[in-house]
């Protein structure tokens, strides 16, 4: 399989190909329902805030989407935290996430950050194993109090 990952932002954030913005939300969705009829304006203010996105491209098909923000904390020094990284439910398991994720850490690398992080729901056990091994390990526990 061939795969070619595309910017869809720049590093500030502006939309580079809104194109395939509008195309990726139907993938993104598939992690992020709640997304569904107000993705692009949606985007449009977590890329204001200093996210940025890439997709996975098959040809010209969306196979996989990344959502991620480079940024320095007391916890993790300078690092690219991954907000989303999600494969197409068809395509899962043919080399596309993993793709995503290693050239999410060469731009990590590229951009002199110390570690590459992410979070994943308790609930996907698919996903834990696949980071399992890809190298990544569990080092905290992530607690929210929702407050709406």
């Amino acid at each position: 399989m061939s795969f070619d990952v595309v910017a869809v932002t720049d590093q500030q954030g502006g939309i580079v190909a809104p194109d395939l913005l509008a195309a990726a939300e139907p993938v993104h969705c598939q992690l992020r329902p709640h997304l569904a009829g107000c993705y692009v304006e949606t985007m449009q203010r977590v890329f204001a805030d200093g996210a940025e996105m890439c997709v996975l491209l098959e040809g010209v098909e969306i196979r996989a989407v990344a959502l991620f923000r480079v940024y320095e904390n007391t916890f993790a020094g300078v690092h690219m935290y991954v907000d989303d990284l999600v494969t197409d439910d068809n395509y899962r398991s043919r080399g596309a996430g993993r793709a995503l994720l290693s050239h999410l850490q060469q731009l990590a690398v590229a951009r002199g950050c110390d570690n590459l992080v992410l979070d994943s729901g308790t609930h996907r056990t698919r996903a834990h194993a696949f980071y399992f091994r890809e190298g990544y390990f569990i080092t905290s526990f992530h607690f929210v109090k929702r407050l709406k």
